[in-house]
């Protein structure tokens, strides 16, 4: 091969020969940090602050995903998130949603002021049915007709139901890192039911729109 008809002398061709070195050991470089790339080494972290106990038990969606209660969010169960803008709702029985944009900075932690308003077109029935909620993990949240209620825990075991008007209900149950549950219920007043489930794994990509708002 006529190698002058590539490299017309021998300094381009060895400039050429470094230039395809370093390319490739840049390639191998940036294959290596992308393997040895951890992103908890940059996570930022939430910090929930709430003065009153509807504040304090407010429950937290993060991006539309449900997280947890305010007051558990701390901890070994503090919320990690990658840097970058995020938005947080909270929401409490009776209350406005108090929905925030926040941004996250690496190695930081944001605090999340719990700031709820009573919802002036809150209506409570005089009359109501009992739904008993038997919830594995029980941390779960209960959404009926898209409004949260509580968690699982809070209405089960001896002593503790949800009240719901009579008629026809939509109920999920969701929690971070399981298969939302959803079913419709038709109650007559001071009927007592239960509702039983074991959550299954699953991926937020599966939770209903109810839950994503």
């Amino acid at each position: 091969m006529n190698t002058r008809s590539i490299f017309p002398n021998a300094i381009l061709a060895a400039i050429a020969m470094l230039s395809a070195t370093a390319n490739c050991a840049r390639g191998q470089q940036d294959q290596t940090s992308n393997q040895n790339f951890n992103p908890n080494k940059v996570m930022g972290k939430l910090e929930f602050q709430g003065t009153t106990k509807p504040e304090k038990t407010a429950g937290v969606w993060v991006d539309g995903q449900y997280v947890g209660i305010a007051d558990d969010l701390k901890g070994s169960r503090q919320v990690l998130l990658l840097p970058g803008k995020h938005h947080i709702s909270l929401r409490q029985t009776g209350y406005l949603n108090d929905d925030q944009d926040i941004t996250v900075n690496p190695h930081d932690t944001t605090a999340v002021n719990v700031q709820l308003q009573k919802d002036p077109n809150a209506q409570f029935s005089t009359t109501n049915a009992q739904v008993k909620l038997d919830v594995k993990p029980d941390q779960a949240a209960v959404l009926v007709d898209g409004k949260f209620a509580g968690t699982a825990h809070e209405f089960g075991g001896a002593g503790r139901a949800m009240l719901v008007p009579p008629g026809k209900h939509h109920v999920i149950v969701d929690l971070v890192d399981y298969k939302p549950f959803a079913t419709d219920i038709d109650v007559q007043t001071d009927q007592k039911i239960t509702i039983k489930v074991d959550l299954s794994p699953g991926s937020v990509s599966q939770a209903p729109l109810e839950i994503k708002k």
